[in-house]
């Protein structure tokens, strides 16, 4: 990313944070920025896609990771706990990207809209995808309903954009630790849970 189209993201961020979508103008963007039309119009067609960009960057960054976690490890038990390390990452690492989206995304074109949510069902199969692999290798619980298992994580590591604070008591690391521990303790197999309590004593 270019240097320009990133101060120009993070300018929006800034200013859709404090005036809203619909409250900010190219022109605002541009002169909070220092550049020019041109210089906005070169990297984006118009704020709406600026408004999409937002929300692709942080989805793409954890739909990368998932893909990258598929390919480092061979077990789903490996797999699922690098996927939910980079997941709850995302919260620090585009907080403010979040922050924005959540609020305005309601004023996204259906195109834009679409490119989301085909992004969004991508990240959802894998992670069902990994847990049907673990029940069939008996490394997850069996008796959970994988579509279901897999919402429920999604779910509840998606709220954590409503509560977290880079300086609160606990950093994102720490934060990552405990939902792992809460889900592995109620997905994993007995085997497989005790094999991850001696792994991390």
């Amino acid at each position: 990313m270019s240097h320009l189209k990133e101060k120009i993201i993070q300018s929006s961020l800034v200013l859709f944070s404090e005036k809203g979508f619909h409250g900010v103008s190219v022109k605002d963007i541009v002169e909070y920025c220092e550049t020019s039309k041109g210089g906005f119009y070169h990297h984006f067609k118009s704020k709406d896609e600026l408004l999409f960009v937002i929300h692709d960057l942080f989805i793409s960054y954890v739909l990368n990771e998932a893909n990258r976690a598929k390919l480092q490890h061979d077990r789903p038990m490996d797999q699922l706990h690098a996927i939910l390390y980079s997941f709850v990452r995302v919260f620090d690492l585009y907080q403010e990207h979040i922050i924005v989206f959540y609020q305005e995304n309601m004023y996204l074109k259906p195109e834009y809209e679409q490119r989301i949510k085909e992004k969004r069902d991508q990240f959802k199969q894998v992670i069902v995808h990994i847990i049907h692999e673990g029940q069939q290798c008996g490394e997850f619980r069996q008796s959970l309903p994988t579509t279901i298992t897999g919402m429920s994580i999604l779910g509840m590591v998606n709220w954590t954009y409503m509560w977290y604070q880079r300086h609160g008591d606990m950093s994102i690391d720490d934060i990552a630790t405990v939902y792992i521990d809460i889900l592995f303790r109620g997905v994993l197999s007995d085997h497989a849970l005790t094999e991850f309590l001696n792994m991390n004593r």
